[in-house]
């Protein structure tokens, strides 16, 4: 299986050593609005860019995205009130902001629970079935994992190799790859040897402890040597297989 050393962490970074004393003290009395008055965050929700900045602080947060996980973690509501209030900050929101929500999931209260279980996973739904591969990226975080039934979570992997995202941003695939994600995987790659172009290097992994559907990839693969010879060629050493001696 495939290690993933750049997982992002189940909380995310404190920011407030990385802003300034000005922004420190804004997002302090943000999130003491917040905390009063929920509808406040409807404001300061957009403004943490503006006001904190956008540096990054580890290989998946940024500034903003941290100090608006600090913000809605300062909601005091629960239940049906803090998805409607969510659901309201996503749908308004930027990708940046999206990405923020998406990423801040697990962190909100009772977020397993009904229903805010059943606002988080429509969420993600729209974010995998959008075109933006950052907000992808950002919904295939802990919450995701935890959450995404497996069918659906099969396919948002399939999204990411069709889409160029490196599966080593996908919380939680060490534990959810199974077999029939590797035979979905195989097959795509089958479709890539056939057009003769690259598969991703991240597919394999999934695909070879599965001794029969890496066979059958690999006699899939010897198949089109003749006319796709240096994909075939890749596909076979990537699977550890015997390459076709060419006939003199």
């Amino acid at each position: 299986m495939p290690t993933a050393p750049l997982l992002p962490p189940t909380t995310p970074p404190d920011p407030r050593s990385h802003l300034t004393p000005t922004a420190r003290i804004w997002l302090d009395a943000s999130a003491a609005r917040i905390a009063d008055r929920p509808t406040a965050i409807r404001a300061l929700f957009p403004a943490a860019r503006r006001c904190c900045g956008q540096a990054s602080l580890d290989e998946h947060w940024t500034t903003d995205e941290a100090v608006r996980a600090a913000l809605l973690t300062a909601l005091p509501l629960r239940g049906q009130a803090l998805a409607d209030e969510v659901a309201g900050l996503y749908r308004h929101g930027d990708p940046a902001e999206q990405r923020a929500i998406l990423r801040s999931l697990q962190l909100l209260p009772a977020a397993d629970q009904d229903p805010f279980r059943d606002l988080a996973l429509t969420l993600i739904r729209e974010a995998l079935r959008g075109n933006d591969t950052s907000v992808v990226e950002a919904a295939l975080g802990p919450y995701t994992a935890a959450h995404l039934p497996t069918d659906e979570f099969r396919q948002a992997v399939l999204k990411c190799v069709f889409v160029d995202i490196p599966l080593s941003r996908v919380t939680g695939l060490d534990r959810r790859a199974d077999e029939e994600l590797a035979r979905m995987l195989a097959d795509f790659a089958h479709e890539r040897i056939a057009a003769g172009r690259e598969v991703p290097q991240d597919v394999w992994p999934l695909v070879r402890p599965h001794h029969d559907i890496a066979d059958t990839l690999a006699a899939r693969a010897r198949a089109l040597a003749p006319t796709r010879p240096e994909a075939a060629t890749r596909a076979l050493a990537a699977l550890g297989a015997a390459v076709p001696q060419e006939e003199s």
